[in-house]
């Protein structure tokens, strides 16, 4: 089963003001495990960039301005998705961006049912703990000490550990390729054998007869 742990860097909040995506990073997984394959470009944005964006992901106009323009990048990152699920940490805002650009280009967007939101999934199941990508490296004790600032390819690495945390860790059954369904592993079934024969041969009965013969004042005669 294939699935993409995806993150997105921006420029802001919101699209539909101008802002834009400067950065993707996905991770693909395969029966919820990372297999090393990657999708990793920094975008320019071709527009300035807002210092409270810098200060969360620390990518610099003059940066950017040397990286080629989302759409140079866009047929190389529908590739390498496909239509695997999206793994995201806050779906609805990363599809947002992704469906903004998809849409300035006159191509048709992804659908959300395309995405899985580890923030839903982490909710449900610590209702009121944090949910944070950083709350949940710290529950699932994974580390995430290189993330200083936001990155779109180490938070999609960092995420794609913890999904599969959230979906019951490294010993979901005995056979990961068997994944699919709701089930983590099937029992096998028991086959009923036959008893196996326990009483003694004429031969042995004899055999030990004569032994116990040669004994002299055994214990149970006394």
């Amino acid at each position: 089963m294939r699935e993409i742990a995806l993150d997105t860097e921006t420029t802001g909040f919101d699209p539909s003001t101008g802002d834009r995506i400067v950065e993707i990073g996905c991770v693909e997984m395969e029966n919820f495990v990372a297999t090393g394959r990657i999708f990793h470009k920094y975008i320019n944005p071709e527009r300035d960039m807002p210092e409270g964006a810098f200060k969360v992901h620390g990518l610099s106009r003059e940066f950017l301005k040397g990286h080629n323009v989302i759409a140079a990048e866009m047929d190389g990152f529908l590739d390498f998705i496909g239509d695997s699920k999206l793994v995201i940490h806050n779906a609805a805002f990363d599809m947002k961006f992704i469906n903004a650009e998809l849409i300035r280009l006159k191509r048709p967007p992804l659908s959300m049912g395309q995405s899985i939101d580890t923030v839903a999934l982490a909710r449900k199941m610590f209702p009121g703990a944090q949910a944070s990508l950083d709350a949940l490296c710290r529950r699932f004790k994974i580390d995430n000490t290189a993330r200083t600032k936001h990155g779109a390819l180490l938070d999609a690495e960092l995420l794609a550990e913890v999904y599969l945390e959230l979906r019951g860790g490294r010993q979901r059954g005995l056979s990961l390729a068997a994944e699919g369904s709701d089930k983590s592993f099937q029992v096998a079934k028991s086959v009923a054998r036959a008893p196996r024969p326990h009483a003694p041969s004429a031969d042995e009965l004899e055999n030990h007869t004569a032994f116990l013969g040669k004994m002299k004042e055994p214990i149970w005669n006394r």
